[in-house]
């Protein structure tokens, strides 16, 4: 069942709320004796702000052009995620939630001044070796028609899913030198404010990526870099522009503490032409030979 939102969710809010929620006692930390609300949220008219878009672009290093860049419709949705993620019938704590995975397909180009509709929800809770994961499914819409769809795993460490939740195999913990180029292709230098100026085109102020004292509140001794960031920007960097229709995964391995430089090689695909078939991604840190992260982006049809 949908649940039409009448008004944007404010993150801020969300979060507050959620704070306020975890240090009341009496949160199970058996997963799977709780259920997953199976209502999704649903906001019409939706609509990017065109001064955030080009912030959002230049941050990204990336061209203006006259199509929303697909990380920012994960921008555009993400509210209406977090407004599922925060329902008190939603068993997992919010905040503290480790990102380890995103899959969306960038349908079709997507015009900044489209009016969109999003709908998200929230399904597959099941075991990990560090907790428990799920699932958020989001869809954008214009005029009725799909134009993007992303699918993000996070995790909730220390809340074991129960026994009889099936549990699939889980990703090995990346070693050192694991599956590294031998060169890389660039270096991306990340300042201590990289979260903070996210956070500021985003609207996701999220604690654990804006500075020490709060991200040491959430576990971490230094904040961390957004996920989504570092998605955008491989989108930005590896991608074929946003005139086209294009899938793109990324597997987050360890964290990027701020302020940092990583090590990149983006591969693009151009084997039998010009044109852009698709590309493989892979950050790491230089110092400790660890993957931050692993991508993939393909052509659509």
């Amino acid at each position: 069942m949908e649940q039409l939102l009448h008004a944007p969710p404010r993150l801020t809010a969300l979060y507050a709320a959620a704070l306020a929620r975890s240090a009341k006692p009496g949160r199970s930390r058996e997963a799977g004796s709780l259920r997953l609300p199976t209502d999704r949220h649903r906001l019409d008219g939706v609509t990017a702000v065109p001064e955030k878009v080009r912030e959002f672009q230049h941050l990204m290093r990336s061209p203006q052009t006259a199509f929303l860049p697909s990380g920012y419709l994960h921008i555009v949705a993400f509210p209406v995620a977090v407004s599922v993620l925060a329902r008190p019938d939603f068993p997992l704590p919010l905040l503290g939630m480790i990102h380890l995975r995103n899959e969306v397909q960038h349908l079709r180009p997507v015009p900044t001044d489209a009016r969109l509709s999003v709908v998200a929800g929230v399904e597959n809770l099941r075991p990990h070796r560090s907790g428990t994961q799920v699932d958020v499914v989001v869809e954008v819409e214009a005029a009725g028609v799909p134009v993007w769809t992303g699918r993000s795993t996070y995790l909730a460490k220390g809340i074991q899913a129960s026994s009889t939740l099936s549990a699939p195999s889980t990703p090995a913990e990346p070693g050192r030198d694991e599956g590294l180029p031998a060169f890389p292709t660039g270096e991306w230098s990340l300042s201590a404010d990289t979260g903070r100026r996210y956070a500021a085109v985003s609207g996701d102020y999220n604690p654990i990526h804006l500075g020490v004292p709060s991200a040491r509140l959430l576990g971490m001794k230094r904040p961390i870099a957004h996920g989504m960031y570092l998605a955008s920007r491989m989108v930005a960097e590896a991608g074929p522009g946003e005139d086209a229709g294009f899938r793109w995964t990324v597997e987050f391995r360890t964290p990027v503490p701020l302020p940092s430089k990583i090590l990149l090689s983006a591969q693009v695909d151009r084997s039998d032409s010009a044109k852009w078939h698709g590309a493989e991604v892979v950050a790491w840190d230089p110092r400790r030979r660890r993957a931050h992260f692993v991508g993939r982006l393909e052509a659509l049809g």
